[in-house]
């Protein structure tokens, strides 16, 4: 039986930015499934364990999370929506932790390479590869660890009772990541009218094969945001292409679907919602300085 607050599966533990992307799109009144792998939240939809998967699919420095592609064709489970969260990097500790007193800093190892402008600075300090970024703050909580300090969004912050030394230490301040929501078909209800759809298919291995769909989409005035190419398991010059495609009426794309029918094969509808429509520019950083913790002659001695 279906709770009230909707159920939504997330790869990691709560104050991720999987979470973090959740309550994005749902607001915070839910109950967030934490599972330790991509394709565990996709089990515990297909198990009704939860409502809904938020997943990761892209990164603006990163690029595609490919495996997450083929989770998505082998489940078979619709795209309802997207949402957009630009990823902000904070350095955290326990409370009353100095930072002359850090020798570690942990985080997830993509993390960790966003912020190394930041580290070049502290080559004292040892990095610490985790899993999760809010993780390695619930550990420094859970195991007080006054030698170590977290790299996390502030959720993490908040929620684990950590002090921020020092916030936006990421390298690229324009650094998103989009998040895809995905449901069952028995559970997707469209809201509102579409104007995106993720869609996945096969061209024949011939000149101008993949030029003829591209160009279907260009005549009827249809957007295409996004294509991506991947191998098709154990057939030599085979690819599926993954296109995103936006349109400003429905018959633009009910046309360029119809055509492009034509010149694929295993074609797949991955789902048909609203695009993100909100401001993904960051806004600027304060002048000033955060680091009051920080004293660089004893750090230099």
């Amino acid at each position: 039986m279906k709770t009230e607050k909707p159920r939504v599966a997330i790869q990691g533990i709560r104050a991720s930015f999987h979470e973090e992307a959740a309550f994005k799109f749902f607001g915070e009144n839910i109950d967030t499934i934490e599972c330790n792998s991509f394709k565990r939240t996709f089990e515990a939809l297909q198990n009704d364990e939860a409502d809904y998967v938020v997943m990761a699919i892209e990164n603006s420095i990163a690029g595609s999370i490919l495996p997450n592609y083929t989770l998505m064709m082998n489940y078979s489970f619709p795209v309802v929506g997207e949402v957009y969260v630009p990823i902000q990097l904070h350095l955290m500790a326990l409370p009353g932790v100095r930072f002359e007193n850090i020798k570690y800093v942990t985080s997830h190892p993509i993390a960790i390479r966003q912020c190394i402008d930041f580290f070049d600075e502290y080559p004292h300090l040892q990095i610490v590869e985790s899993n999760d970024t809010a993780a390695c703050a619930k550990r420094i909580r859970d195991e007080q660890l006054t030698d170590t300090v977290a790299i996390a969004n502030t959720l993490a912050a908040q929620l684990y009772g950590l002090d921020v030394l020092e916030r936006r230490i990421e390298s690229n301040k324009l650094n998103f990541t989009r998040f895809l929501i995905l449901t069952t078909h028995e559970n997707a209800k469209k809201k509102g009218t579409p104007n995106k759809a993720s869609l996945c298919f096969q061209v024949s291995n011939q000149v101008g094969a993949l030029a003829k769909v591209l160009n279907i989409f260009a005549q009827e005035n249809v957007n295409m945001s996004k294509i991506q190419s991947m191998p098709v398991l154990g057939k030599r010059n085979e690819y599926n292409f993954y296109v995103d495609i936006e349109w400003e009426e429905s018959k633009q794309y009910d046309a360029s679907i119809r055509q492009i029918l034509k010149y694929t094969h295993n074609f797949n509808i991955l789902g048909e919602y609203q695009r993100f429509e909100a401001d993904t520019t960051p806004k600027p950083l304060k002048p000033e300085r955060t680091r009051r913790y920080i004293n660089v002659k004893k750090l230099n001695e």
